[in-house]
């Protein structure tokens, strides 16, 4: 059966007297539990400028791994994970409601990536990002929702400049600013050994890919590894908070599906 370890970090940085990201998962307590639902992980960074990011942030993970166990068993999981991260939306969008909150903006990034039988259905919006880590080589899964990376894709300016541009934070899309909004996701056939990363903008602008597989490549406790991933990024800057979860796949239950329903492959 699926069967996953992780570990998570998140640091203030060198500059930041507060941490607006946030974490959460969701592991399942029993081979059942984890047949029917699975796991979730997700990693949420408050929006800076705005007045109240970590509550952006922290509402938006609670909201997701609250609603996650509650959806019925089977579901299908490309479309519980947008349908909770609306709803993570809305409570954002409400908090500006809320009388303490009154008058105040805010607004959150979210990635959030649900594993279950050998599938892992990767969901996002903003500039928080999930890479995939196989054979020592990481590949970028998300696509960020950023000003930059829309003019990139429209041929206006290159990669180089994308990195390099003091706009590469402006978000385009990101939680609680609108009533609606519209995440992008991807299914992933996983395997053992494959390790999946998800980071906000406060480490992956600091490390290229080949440094972040090189890091979770390693054969090492994966509580270590997610620290030693943050570590490495506040030693580089240390300019924003920074956060990682880290899940190591160990094994995989391999299905098929007929007629809507999900049957267990021999193995």
């Amino acid at each position: 059966m699926l069967d996953v370890q992780f570990g998570q970090a998140s640091d203030f940085g060198k500059v930041r007297t507060n941490n607006e990201d946030a974490m959460g998962s969701f592991v399942p307590s029993s081979r059942q539990q984890a047949r029917s639902h699975g796991y979730l992980f997700a990693v949420a960074d408050g929006v800076g400028g705005m007045d109240l990011g970590e509550v952006a942030s922290s509402t938006a993970i609670s909201t997701l791994i609250d609603g996650f166990p509650k959806a019925q068993a089977g579901t299908m999981l490309a479309g519980l994970l947008p349908r909770l991260i609306q709803h993570a939306n809305a409570a954002v969008h409400d908090c500006t409601l809320a009388q303490q909150y009154r008058g105040k903006r805010m607004a959150t990034t979210l990635v959030a990536c649900a594993l279950r039988n050998d599938q892992a259905i990767v969901s996002h919006v903003g500039d928080s990002r999930c890479y995939l880590v196989r054979n020592g080589q990481a590949r970028q899964v998300t696509e960020d929702h950023t000003l930059v990376q829309q003019q990139r894709k429209m041929g206006l300016i290159s990669a180089a400049e994308v990195a390099e541009s003091d706009s590469r934070h402006v978000l385009i899309r990101s939680l609680g600013p609108e009533m609606f909004v519209s995440p992008d996701t991807t299914t992933l056939a996983v395997q053992a050994g494959d390790v999946l990363v998800l980071s906000t903008d406060g480490l992956h602008d600091e490390m290229n890919e080949r440094t972040i597989a090189g890091i979770v490549s390693q054969n090492k406790d994966i509580e270590e590894i997610a620290r030693e991933l943050v570590a490495r990024a506040v030693e580089i800057d240390g300019g924003d908070n920074t956060t990682a979860q880290v899940i190591r796949v160990r094994s995989v239950e391999q299905v098929a599906m007929y007629r809507g329903r999900t049957y267990r492959l021999p193995s």
